[in-house]
């Protein structure tokens, strides 16, 4: 549509076919550029969009004038650079996670952008997933009661990178999601992982948030296992919930089942009661995640709000993974979030 917000998609790969199919298809979106140094990469994706043009060179985006705002899918080590240059030319930006790999570049792209007035977002996806904010309803409404803990698993035998770990690779997702339901940060983070086919790169990370309050979530990821594994558990004092987002009908169920102290027992066994009660399976009206985060974020540039995974939100989920890698750095040594 030629009288939507202006956008480039930067970088033609794996993830960025997905951001460029996406933009493409909402109906106040012209999709001007598509920006890759690949050149096999660009004309396999600008093959199904003619409409959008093609180029290698990132200076000849930011100088058009019709260019409102960028998307980045570059690898993560280029994100900080590419968005300092595009909110500098005027640009409001969307950059994919990882949203940099530092809380100093962080906090100074949200600087960046506060000063020059531009739109921030980051590409944390699964807070526009029904589920998550689902999940996230039943937690503040005291739904599942006080949640002891959450564990995830994002594993697969997928792509393995050379540029970053599995941690800043897969792990933004979860550490976000979880950020994001709990409406809080954690105080300290413990992170223990194995560099199985290259040195100084984790291919397996195992992953402990600790809370105030006795909450704790953990977090596995690999891109070295045999099955594709998408799943999230929520304990809590009430009920429990397990989200798995490979099942393509019933992706969240939640178990009312439990397990109180009594005050008066002769046994153990009497003195822990435990609940079997039903499962249900919610009803939640399905649709594409990221579909609904492009439109989020072309909705931001047309209405100047502040996006829901803005910098501050982006510089939470880096500061937990600052602290991980130390953690990895120091054999599992717990480390405080700055």
């Amino acid at each position: 549509m030629s009288g939507g917000v202006g956008i480039a998609v930067i970088g033609a790969g794996g993830w960025g076919k997905n951001l460029i199919r996406n933009f493409a298809q909402l109906p106040n979106v012209s999709l001007r550029y598509i920006c890759d140094r690949d050149e096999q990469a660009l004309n396999r994706v600008t093959a199904h969009f003619p409409a959008a043009k093609a180029v290698a060179d990132f200076d000849a985006v930011l100088a058009h004038p019709q260019v409102a705002a960028v998307a980045i899918a570059t690898p993560g080590p280029t994100h900080y650079d590419l968005a300092c240059r595009a909110l500098a030319a005027g640009k409001d930006v969307f950059v994919e996670k990882p949203f940099v790999l530092s809380s100093t570049h962080a906090r100074e792209l949200i600087a960046l952008a506060s000063d020059a007035k531009r739109i921030l977002m980051v590409g944390h996806l699964l807070e526009f997933h029904a589920v998550v904010i689902h999940l996230r309803e039943l937690i503040r409404s005291g739904e599942l009661g006080d949640v002891h803990y959450i564990h995830t698993q994002r594993l697969n035998l997928g792509t393995v990178r050379d540029d970053e770990n599995v941690l800043w690779s897969f792990a933004p997702h979860d550490v976000s999601s979880i950020l994001y339901m709990l409406g809080r940060e954690p105080t300290d983070v413990a992170a223990r992982g194995q560099c199985c086919l290259r040195p100084g790169i984790e291919d397996v990370v195992f992953m402990t948030m600790s809370f105030a309050g006795a909450l704790m979530a953990h977090v596995h990821v690999s891109w070295l296992e045999p099955d594709k594994v998408r799943r999230m558990t929520i304990v809590g004092s009430r009920k429990m919930a397990v989200f798995d987002d490979l099942q393509t009908r019933e992706k969240l169920r939640i178990y009312d089942k439990g397990a109180k102290l009594g005050t008066d027992y002769d046994t153990f066994a009497e003195y822990v009661s435990l609940r079997f009660g039903d499962i249900s399976v919610p009803y939640i009206k399905a649709g594409e995640p990221l579909q609904a985060e492009c439109q989020h974020f072309i909705d931001c540039v047309r209405t100047r709000r502040q996006p829901l995974s803005d910098g501050q939100d982006g510089l939470r989920v880096v500061r937990v993974l600052e602290a991980a890698q130390r953690s990895l750095a120091r054999n599992g040594a717990p480390v405080a979030v700055e």
